[in-house]
């Protein structure tokens, strides 16, 4: 399997609901390092998975909306916990989104998958992977 990764980072404030999460019911800041892995068997005609730049754009613009945002006030997360795991998904959709009709230079189709790693700190990240279709 060939993978390229590209990776961003945003800035966000939000608060969860519910005891387990502690402190971090009050609101809080994160800081998330955004890595995107996008998976083929093959290689493309040119030998690459996908067009690194146009990763990089399309990260950058699934991102954008959440930078610098309280996530609490976003009609798209209302009722729900904007959690590492629940972001990594979110992510995922949004660039799949990039993925089709050849958005990143190969058609989805030859994409095995795609991986939506977030890092909260050097010690703990999620991540969520699934088939690009």
């Amino acid at each position: 399997m060939f993978a390229v990764e590209v990776r961003h980072h945003i800035m966000i404030a939000h608060s969860f609901r519910g005891e387990v999460f502690g402190p971090a019911q009050r609101m809080h800041g994160a800081t998330f390092v955004v890595d995107a892995a996008f998976f083929a068997r093959t290689l493309d005609a040119q030998g690459l998975v996908v067009d690194i730049g146009r990763a990089t754009d399309a990260l950058r613009a699934v991102l954008a909306p959440l930078e610098y945002r309280n996530l609490d006030e976003m009609p798209e997360f209302a009722g729900q916990n904007t959690t590492t795991e629940f972001l990594a998904a979110h992510v995922h959709r949004e660039l799949a989104r990039h993925c089709r009709g050849a958005g990143l230079g190969r058609d989805e189709a030859d994409l095995a998958s795609l991986r939506v790693t977030l890092s909260e700190s050097h010690v703990a990240r999620a991540w969520y992977e699934a088939p690009i279709g």
